[in-house]
Parts: C-alpha cells; sequence; structure tokens
C-alpha cells in the first residue's frame, strides 16, 4: 500500500491548536526496531526495515516512491528477531546483499486523533509523537489520509499554530543524523564525452533498481504500466547504451555487465511477453464487435496464457532470489557511483548524425519478412537509445519513438500471431485461433503501409545505425 504522510517538527511545549473534526482516540506507547547495513544503505536511500511491538504485523518496510511525503509500506507478521527472508530479499536492491543488523531503538508517545468530516466520516488521521532514542529526543505531528483540501487546512492551522515542514523523511534519519544522509554522485566533467555516458549509464541502473521492490510485490505503476515492463526496458536500455559507448568504455566490464543484464532481460522477457499477449487477446478478439469470437474459446486462450504468466514471473522471482542476481545489483551499485570510463571520453561527443540510413531500412517492402522488419526495430531502438543519451527531447529522438513504436506494433502483432496459430491444434480452438491469426495479419499489413508512407526524417525514409548516431571524436 502506498503511505503519503505530511510531517511537520513542534517544540515540546507546541499545544495543538483547534481543528474541526479532530476526533482523540487512544494513546499508545510504541517501541520500533529498525534494522540497516553497517553503511545504513537503506535509510540514505529513504527507506526503512523495522519491527515495532505492538502493531498487528511488527515488520514493515518502507520504500520511496520517488515523491515526497509518499512511500510504499509493507507490513507482515513474523517472530521478533531476525528480519523475515522476504523483506530482506524485497529490500536487496538497496541494501546490494549486505548484511542487516539492528541500528536503532526509537520509543514513542503517540497521541492520535481522527480526522472527520461535517458527517463524522473520518478522512485521515493525525499522529502527535515524543520520540526518544538514547540521548536524542524529539516531537513531531504527522497527518497520513485526505485530499489535498482536507489536508491543507489542517496544515495551515498547524504552521499557524507554530509548526513548521518536517526537516527529515523519517524518524530513523533523525535520529541517526549525518551519516543517514542520501549520498551523492560524483559528477563527471561536463566537457567530455564522459558525462553523457555516465548520465546513461545511471539512468539505466536507476530504471532498474527502482522497479526491483515492484516487480517482488507484483505491484501496478500509477500509470497503468507494470514494473516488470519497466525493468525490462532498463535492462535493453542499459544494455543498448553499453554496446553504443563501447568505446568509451572499459572492454572487459563492458563485456561482463551486458551478460549479465541479458539474463535478467531474458527472465523479465518471458513475463512481460504473457503479460503483453493477455492484453493483446483481449484488444484483439474485441476488435469488430459484429464479428465476435467463440467466448469459450477466447477464455481457454486467455487461461492458458495467465497460467504462462505465472509461471514466468515464478520463475523471474526465483532468479531474483539468488547470488548471482545480488552480483548482478551490486555490480550496477557500483557502475552508477563509479562509470569505468576511458581515456576517450575526454574528447567531446559530436553531434547525432543521420546522413546515412541502413539496406536493412532502405529495402524493407510490404512483402519482406517478419524477421527483416524485426532487425530494423532493434536497430531502430538502438538508435533512439543513442540520440536520447545525447539529446533526450531533440527532434531525431522524437522522430526514432514513433518509429520504434510503429515497428514495436508491428513486432507485437508477428509475435501474437504466431502464438494464437500455436492453439489451432487443441481441441475446439481451431477457428478461433485461426480467426485472431487472421487479424494480427491484417494488422502487420497496416503498420507495414504505414511505415513505408510516413516521412520520419523530412523527406527521405529508414532509420540510422547506432554507429551513425553517435560518434566519438578521433575514434
Amino acid at each position: 500500500m502506498l503511505e503519503d504522510e505530511l510531517k511537520f517538527d513542534v517544540a515540546e511545549s507546541f499545544v495543538l491548536p483547534k481543528i474541526k473534526g479532530l476526533v482523540p482516540r487512544k494513546s499508545k506507547a510504541l517501541t520500533a526496531t529498525y534494522f540497516d547495513t553497517s553503511d545504513l544503505r537503506l535509510a540514505r536511500a529513504g527507506a526503512t526495515l523495522r519491527y515495532r511491538v505492538g502493531d498487528e504485523e511488527p515488520w514493515t518496510v518502507k520504500l520511496p516512491t520517488g515523491t515526497p511525503g509518499v512511500r510504499h509500506e509493507i507490513s507482515l507478521a513474523a517472530p521478533q528477531g531476525r528480519p523475515p527472508a522476504d523483506l530482506v530479499w524485497l529490500v536487496c536492491s538497496l541494501t546490494r546483499g549486505a548484511a542487516l543488523r539492528k541500528v536503532a531503538v526509537i520509543q514513542s508517545d503517540r497521541r492520535v486523533y481522527d480526522l472527520t468530516d461535517r458527517q463524522g466520516r473520518v478522512w485521515g488521521e493525525l499522529a502527535d509523537d515524543r520520540v526518544t532514542s538514547g540521548e536524542v529526543s524529539f516531537r513531531e505531528i504527522e497527518i497520513e489520509g485526505g485530499t489535498g483540501d482536507e489536508r491543507s487546512i489542517v496544515e495551515s492551522a498547524l504552521i499557524g499554530a507554530g509548526a513548521r515542514p518536517g526537516a527529515f523523511p523519517s524518524k530513523l534519519v533523525r535520529v541517526l543524523g549525518p551519516a543517514a544522509q542520501p549520498e551523492t554522485e560524483a559528477v563527471p566533467d561536463k566537457k567530455g564525452a564522459g558525462a553523457v555516458v555516465t548520465e546513461a549509464v545511471r539512468r539505466g541502473v536507476r530504471r532498474i533498481l527502482e522497479h526491483d521492490p515492484l516487480v517482488r510485490l507484483g505491484e501496478p505503476l500509477p500509470d497503468g504500466d507494470t514494473a516488470v515492463h519497466q525493468m525490462r526496458v532498463g535492462c535493453r536500455r542499459l544494455r543498448s547504451d553499453l554496446k553504443t559507448f563501447a568505446a568509451l568504455l572499459d572492454r572487459d566490464w563492458t563485456g561482463r555487465l551486458r551478460a549479465e543484464l541479458r539474463w535478467l532481460a531474458e527472465l523479465l522477457g518471458a513475463a512481460r511477453d504473457a503479460e503483453v499477449l493477455r492484453a493483446r487477446l483481449v484488444r484483439t478478439a474485441e476488435q469488430d464487435p459484429l464479428a465476435p469470437m467463440d467466448r469459450e474459446a477466447v477464455a481457454a486462450i486467455a487461461a492458458a496464457l495467465e497460467d504462462r504468466q505465472a509461471r514466468a514471473l515464478e520463475s523471474l522471482r526465483r532468479g531474483m532470489r539468488t547470488r548471482r542476481y545480488l552480483a548482478l545489483v551490486e555490480a550496477l551499485g557500483e557502475a552508477a557511483r563509479s562509470v569505468p570510463l576511458t581515456k576517450r571520453a575526454r574528447r567531446p561527443l559530436v553531434a547525432p548524425s543521420v546522413s546515412g540510413l541502413t539496406d536493412k531500412a532502405s529495402t524493407l517492402t510490404m512483402e519482406s519478412p517478419d524477421e527483416q522488419w524485426h532487425e530494423v526495430r532493434i536497430l531502430t531502438k538502438r538508435a533512439r537509445y543513442a540520440a536520447e543519451a545525447v539529446n533526450r527531447r531533440g527532434k531525431l529522438a522524437r522522430s526514432l519513438a514513433a518509429m520504434q513504436d510503429l515497428l514495436g506494433e508491428h513486432q507485437d502483432a508477428a509475435v501474437a500471431a504466431e502464438i494464437w496459430l500455436s492453439f489451432g491444434d487443441e481441441p475446439g480452438l481451431a477457428v478461433t485461433a485461426g480467426r485472431l491469426h487472421e487479424r494480427e495479419r491484417a494488422a502487420i499489413r497496416r503498420v507495414r503501409a504505414e511505415f513505408l508512407t510516413t516521412r520520419f526524417f523530412g523527406a527521405q525514409r529508414g532509420t540510422p545505425s547506432a554507429a551513425q548516431i553517435i560518434r566519438c571524436a578521433n575514434k
């Protein structure tokens, strides 16, 4: 679940103002034991893992979302002692497999109030905490729940009474002090190509590691996308960037990291492909309301795909609980901290060029095999990533993104067509499988016609190769 709260720092003598709809509840004493690595990797990443006496589910992990005050909160019931394995793996992208130990015990004397509307309905909670941990003591107030308008009224009342917006993301960070502050990434020389390469690598690493916990939890993303998809994109994109900028990076390091990213991408790919097929089945089957398909047959195919996705996700999660995966996470963390650049990275980066088009793109026709179209899609994707590394919002990057979207639809339709056909041998599914296959081939023809008549780069059609997009001076 998402925890959305506002924190306020207040003096010990602070008097809670009169707030309409504030209803007191029973006070309680809380004792929370926090666990982290010896160098506080969780705290520095904005995460916590604790055991709190008295809670129905005493073990809790809180993970950052990128939005201040909003965190993922995952709790479970387990005996006191060592942190449960499920939660240890949940934070492994942050701990990078390092051992967890007790880092703080925090006691809170909490007074809790319901926040209610005019009809007496509870819309949120206000907690007034007096906190002690060793020699550290302070008082803070938290508001959780409610809409912007509801919250703003309470917030204004608190600030008017002398409260200040909280200076710390959590009690733990306040207790631990400077050692728990986020680490800063080294800034590369912006004059050389190394700055572009470093940012591209760090962007890819963040995309992979930030979605690790959500893949484990099966949590959807706010925009309707999935963590599996975004983590897979992160792997593919980073592998592509490492290949594009190979001349600027340590060769052995690049080879090892690309190989391990490929392993992870394959695990993610199996789950993502099933995910895409399930969504595509619904769309394709309902494409023509005047020509409905056999509902039972479609349901049978959907059930088979659901089972395929479940097995792929289980395989993925097993893979993400191995020493091999921990080693990859450690390698990614190290890559983000220090990208192993060669001397060539000190030279300036030449602007992207589209002077030439690949032979494969220029020879595509309506009759070209699916494999040839797929090869052009791979080249387009690689070129887009390279162009975005140099100028993320440039015209070239936008044109390549449009091409990739169109060719991606082609590839999805081609893969789906073969999958639907494979169900033709199942009893009672032959007709439906054949009709699904025909609709996908029709979609492929539409995509090809659009691609062959669209001018992506002015008067010319085609895609530049990655080598033509990014060239390093004096390479």
